[in-house]
């Protein structure tokens, strides 16, 4: 028997407990090794209808899409129309935020590797026509900077729907066309769709959300997030066996199922180098390459993505020709991602993917001087504060389109490494950390990161 073989069969028996345990609707699996691939799935992909999810079931990727994104600038890189250390302006002469000279200095590479520095939770609804994303950027004038372009790494999906337009402009073509014609094609996918109205031609998973700690998850009321995303994760769906035939395409340094070149080898390479380090964030990776997240030192690469009530994780390790993907659409798929994930990949490579972080029972008691005060972005303002027994809170009041779907919380925070704390109790069956980085010239942090930087407003 196979390794391949062997592990289909572990999926077939495991996989159905595992959701069951962790309140996972459904999910499906795919493992890429060596040129071949391996699929399952198991549960419903909608509890309202009750659906099974079966392998060519198409669930949403989410930030997932930032590789694909990245991808099709990189093809253009290859074509010599793209030059990644120019400014943005280069090709987008509209584009501006706020801090008009730093919008003069952000580089195509910036955008790629979350260093930009201006705010990136944005998520203005600007319609479903092809020329979304195009509106989208024009909304961008009152985004804040953060902090100077290069200086440090904050999660931003702004900046993938800007590098999303730039390829639009270098293509004469709508995002979604892009994909289609650059990627679906050449890579002979066949159970991808880039809106809803393409998914609704397969079966398709619903997303589902837990009202309450502890409660059953429920069908989500909504699909997708706004159009205008997508170049940053908001549409793309598609089978586990798509996903992990483009992961192939990026294991043979761009060449597709084919043979066709799909990428340059020298520019699929340079996806996966260590661009920008982060602090210490749990499963967000050690480092960022372009689009890439690494981690176990550089042993794997990958992304996650997270829409409304479905998670998708993507895992490759470039050495040994392997790719892991697994799609799920609610409960608590960190855990699932934990078990399944991790099995496979030691399984074919003996590589052991970091657990999520826990708290430590014993964790001492801090002087967090240094944390307390408020921070804020767009998605949400956030207090830490101190109280007479020595203990560390985090506030956290959702704003703009996360207040419809999140309510306030407030959660102690304990030691973990340094300046990291992290959550005593889990949020969204994770225990979160929160990292506290550089300095406002009084001694105290500037930025609370927790993979995006939210800036200090008060003290």
């Amino acid at each position: 028997m196979s390794k391949l073989t062997e592990l289909a069969a572990w999926l077939e028996s495991r996989l159905p407990a595992v959701l069951a345990e962790h309140q996972v609707p459904g999910a499906a699996v795919a493992v890429y090794a060596g040129g071949e691939i391996i699929d399952h799935a198991a549960g419903v992909l909608n509890k309202g209808t009750g659906v099974e999810a079966d392998v060519d079931s198409l669930f949403q990727i989410g930030s997932i899409t930032k590789i694909w994104t990245t991808t099709l600038a990189l093809q253009l890189v290859g074509e010599g129309v793209l030059d990644l250390d120019e400014p943005v302006r280069k090709y987008l002469p509209e584009f501006t935020i706020a801090d008009q000279e730093a919008a003069a200095r952000i580089t195509v590479r910036q955008l790629m590797c979350h260093t930009s520095g201006f705010e990136g939770d944005i998520f203005t609804d600007t319609g479903r026509g092809a020329d979304c994303v195009e509106k989208y950027v024009a909304t961008l004038g009152d985004v804040p900077q953060l902090f100077a372009p290069g200086e440090m790494f904050s999660y931003n999906n702004a900046a993938f729907c800007v590098l999303g337009r730039v390829v639009e402009v270098l293509r004469g073509k709508a995002y979604n066309d892009c994909l289609a014609d650059h990627l679906f094609v050449p890579l002979g996918l066949t159970h991808a769709a880039a809106s809803p109205y393409e998914a609704i031609r397969y079966r398709a998973a619903l997303g589902h959300l837990t009202p309450e700690p502890g409660a059953d998850p429920q069908p989500a009321g909504v699909w997708a997030l706004a159009a205008s995303n997508a170049p940053a994760g908001s549409m793309l769906a598609m089978r586990p066996r798509d996903l992990v035939t483009f992961a192939g395409m990026h294991l043979r340094d761009g060449e597709g199922p084919d043979g066709t070149r799909v990428l340059s080898a020298e520019n699929a390479r340079a996806m996966r180098e260590r661009v920008v380090e982060l602090p210490d964030l749990g499963l967000m990776g050690e480092a960022w390459g372009l689009g890439w997240s690494l981690s176990e030192g550089g042993a794997v690469v990958g992304h996650d993505g997270g829409t409304i009530g479905q998670s998708a994780f993507l895992r490759l390790a470039p050495e040994h020709g392997v790719a892991v993907a697994l799609l799920t659409n609610g409960g608590h798929p960190i855990a699932v991602y934990t078990k399944v994930v991790g099995h496979l990949l030691k399984e074919l490579t003996g590589i052991e993917l970091a657990v999520p972080p826990v708290p430590d029972p014993a964790a001492p008691r801090i002087d967090a001087t240094r944390y307390v005060g408020e921070y804020s972005s767009s998605v949400a303002d956030i207090t830490v504060s101190q109280d007479d027994d020595g203990r560390v809170w985090v506030e956290r009041v959702p704003k703009g389109i996360f207040a419809e779907l999140a309510k306030p919380e407030k959660t102690e925070l304990v030691a973990m490494n340094g300046d990291t704390l992290i959550l005593a109790e889990p949020m969204q069956g994770m225990y979160l950390p929160h990292a506290f980085v550089g300095d406002d010239g009084t001694g105290r942090a500037l930025y609370l990161h927790t993979g995006r930087a939210d800036r200090r407003v008060r003290a």
